[in-house]
């Protein structure tokens, strides 16, 4: 049952987060009449309705309905059943219900309300995000098929003048025995193209019968997992995971829990055997994966190890078609899944009896919503676990500094796994100083231009002699990263975003990241126009190059955003690399995380300082957690691994600390430095900024805010002064930021919903609230 109370369920140094006030709903009494419904689109206001007698008993809280607003008709949402309204007697009345179950349960709504007060954003914009597009604009538009079925066998004789005369009905009467006497009019498709043409002689025999069927768009429906067995635990996870059943057992409510856990440690396992034992109580499962890279080998060792109840995980992520969220989406709203694997929005799947939420790599910034309402979906997941009384567990090798804090803090319960499952051992890490390496000359021939060291080339030449796998890693794409001329210094930037764009040779254009922009590089400098113009950097499309000249016998792939283009392409090819059909893998992020490939004995990391000058408190911790999960992805055979840092910082304390997988030494210095400059996980950061394509008039709209803020600043609340962002300008827009810091959110969320509400900007001009960002730039 949902709880009102989800005080104790803190995200980072939120003890003061969760008093927000939940506004409760009220039970039905049969009396109510009257229904107060959120509306959608444009016009986004609670209103009261009342509810006509034909609609008593269906119209729920979490239901949608379609009400009368002026002289047309909008879906809303039914918040609450009150039993008073200020308007009764002159109440419009509800004119229909969309679909035949609440869309919301009360536990999603309460959750709604949460965010909305905390991300300051409307309860509309919530409800909005919780439905995947395609269920909020063709509810029920499910495909359907003829379902065929042999309702008696037509006599020998009849047989042989159909083989004669009517050979498509004969064969059409032979499929059906060959799939015993029932199939879908696409399954004889297959073998009879023109089957729909020719069923009405065989209909009007009454030899078969034809039924419509609803036909489930399944992403997964051409794959075959093979069933798996529960493995032996080790000591370590033998305890983890008896401790996770016993609170999942324990009638109280649980504090949220974080497995802290060495890669390879086998966090996976713990997680299916606790869900095994939810599923056994008559629960459900929430699963939580940071990247959609991990999705397909997530998905397979859940469809594995609970194959008799292969039909009843559900999958939701952005790859999937609309038609498919779509079904998925109502395979869980109708109680046919039990399991549920995703990407950041699957926090808000409508689960009921929810048993357990898991949010697996709980550090990843890609679990933090970058567009209202910007959410966190691991704070969520906290939040939610606490209305819906469910254990949640947060699972990482390097946890967030956020949840590494509350755990010490003792507001979520800490669980270690220590060594690797098999007695195996975590990869030798060496650290490459590329200075060094340019002083030497090594490594700086015209093809490999400093992007592979001495040592990590010889590495790499005894793996492809032993057959074993290499990966290498570089979180840039591209080919160049930037274009600039020796002559007048100037950098080619993209005209509408103040970045450089980057080559891609394959298209022999110059791109910008931010926006995509494209053109054909200049052959003269745009500035001076003098042919001084030269390249520098490499991203992922040149390292492939360089590779392949060096290695001309190996066999390359290259996984980024450029290459994966299709769907189920990323899928393939990491199944060739699991099958040995590759030797060489190169890619960004992609592959940094939670991949297991027992053949991978050598990881090479190509500039492990890349984010490291980022103009973000942030960057060192991002470093180190990209680092060591990078590192993880070798030695999980039989082999040891090795692991070969490239740097142009050796002496960088995320490099060090990544060196000898000591994330809690890096996490004592670096909490020890956020303390003292009041920095998160001791203060919540707020972002207020503003975006336009007039630079003036962005600035100016900050600039007021930033004064009206001073007016009645809640105490202990650090003001920063409007100033341009990093990236200061995107989209062709100017950006400006402001930065406040607080201990406590709540009265400084209060403060700004009456600053913005009480402010009148600029129409051309954007302003956003961004609390607790993950990201500075």
């Amino acid at each position: 049952m949902p709880r009102d109370d989800v005080s104790n369920h803190t995200p980072p140094k939120q003890s003061d987060l969760f008093g927000v006030e939940v506004v409760a709903l009220p039970e039905r009494g049969t009396e109510t009449r009257i229904a107060r419904v959120q509306l959608e689109g444009s016009a986004a206001m609670e209103l009261d309705y009342a509810i006509p007698e034909e609609l008593a008993a269906k119209v729920v809280v979490g239901a949608r309905v379609m009400v009368p607003l002026q002289n047309r008709r909008v879906n809303a949402v039914v918040l609450e059943l009150p039993r008073e309204s200020p308007h009764r007697g002159r109440l419009k009345e509800i004119a229909s219900l969309v679909g035949s179950r609440p869309m919301f349960t009360p536990g999603l709504l309460k959750l709604a309300r949460w965010i909305a007060e905390y991300y300051l954003v409307s309860v509309h914009q919530v409800l909005r995000t919780m439905l995947p597009q395609a269920v909020r604009e063709k509810p029920g538009s499910f495909l359907t098929d003829s379902h065929l079925s042999l309702a008696k066998e037509p006599p020998p004789a009849e047989m042989e003048k159909l083989r004669q005369k009517a050979p498509m009905q004969a064969r059409i009467i032979d499929v059906l025995r060959s799939f015993k006497g029932e199939a879908t009019l696409s399954q004889i498709r297959q073998d009879v193209p023109r089957a729909a043409t020719v069923l009405k002689p065989l209909l009007k025999a009454g030899w078969i019968t034809r039924s419509e069927v609803r036909v489930e768009r399944d992403p997964f429906q051409d794959e075959e997992f093979l069933p798996s067995q529960p493995l032996t635990l080790t000591e370590e996870q033998q305890a983890a995971h008896n401790r996770i059943v016993a609170v999942i057992e324990s009638p109280e409510k649980p504090k949220p829990i974080l497995l802290q856990g060495i890669t390879g440690s086998g966090k996976t396992e713990v997680y299916l055997q606790s869900i095994a034992r939810v599923l056994e109580r008559g629960g459900t499962a929430l699963v939580l994966v940071p990247e959609i890279s991990l999705t397909p080998q997530t998905i397979e060792r859940f469809k594995a190890r609970f194959s008799s109840l292969r039909e009843r995980i559900a999958v939701l992520h952005s790859h999937l078609s609309d038609g498919e969220r779509h079904d998925e989406w109502f395979k869980i709203h109708e109680g046919r899944a039990d399991i549920v694997i995703g990407a950041r929005s699957a926090i808000f799947a409508p689960l009921e009896r929810l048993g357990i939420i898991i949010v697996d790599e709980e550090h990843e910034p890609s679990f933090k919503q970058d567009e209202n309402p910007r959410y966190q979906a691991r704070d969520v997941a906290v939040v939610r676990g606490g209305i819906e009384g469910c254990v949640v567990l947060l699972g990482s090798a390097t946890p967030s500094l956020e949840s590494y804090e509350n755990a010490a803090d003792g507001k979520y319960e800490l669980l270690r796994l220590t060594q690797r499952t098999d007695g195996r051992t975590l990869p030798l890490i060496r650290i490459v100083d590329m200075r060094l390496e340019r002083r030497k000359g090594t490594g700086t021939t015209v093809a490999n231009a400093g992007i592979l060291s001495e040592k990590l080339r010889v590495a790499i030449t005894a793996r492809l002699e032993k057959k074993e796998q290499t990966i290498l890693f570089l979180n840039r794409r591209g080919f160049n990263t930037s274009l600039s001329c020796i002559g007048c210094g100037e950098v080619v930037q993209c005209q509408d975003c103040s970045i450089p764009m980057t080559l891609h040779k394959h298209e022999n254009r110059l791109v910008c990241h931010v926006c995509g922009a494209r053109r054909v590089p200049p052959s003269k400098c745009p500035f001076c126009h003098e042919a001084t113009l030269k390249y520098t950097g490499f991203g992922t499309e040149r390292v492939e190059l360089v590779v392949k000249e060096v290695f001309p016998q190996a066999r390359i792939a290259r996984v980024d955003t450029d290459t994966i283009q299709r769907k189920n392409q990323l899928r393939d090819l990491l199944r060739d690399f699991r099958a040995q059909k590759i030797d060489l893998l190169i890619g960004t992020q992609m592959i940094a995380k939670g991949l297991d490939f027992p053949n991978v004995t050598l990881v090479g990391v190509l500039n492990a300082d890349l984010a490291l000058n980022l103009p973000d408190f942030r960057a060192a911790e991002r470093t180190l957690q990209l680092l060591v999960q990078v590192a993880g992805r070798a030695g999980r055979g039989e082999v040891k691994g090795e692991v070969m840092v490239q740097t142009y910082a050796p002496h960088s304390p995320a490099v060090q600390f990544s060196r000898h997988n000591d994330f809690d030494g890096f996490a004592q210095q670096e909490l020890e430095q956020r303390r003292a400059f009041h920095y998160p996980p001791f203060t919540h950061v707020v972002i207020l900024a503003s975006r336009g394509k007039h630079q003036a008039r962005a600035e100016f709209a900050l600039q007021t805010l930033h004064r009206r803020l001073l007016v009645d600043l809640p105490e202990e609340v650090t003001l920063g002064e409007p100033a341009p962002c990093a990236l200061a300008k995107s989209h062709g827009q100017f950006r400006y930021q402001l930065l406040l810091r607080t201990p406590k959110i709540r009265p400084l969320c209060r403060h700004l919903r009456l600053v913005m509400e009480g402010t009148t900007l600029p129409e051309d001009v954007i302003v956003t609230l961004d609390v607790d960002p993950v990201s500075l730039l």
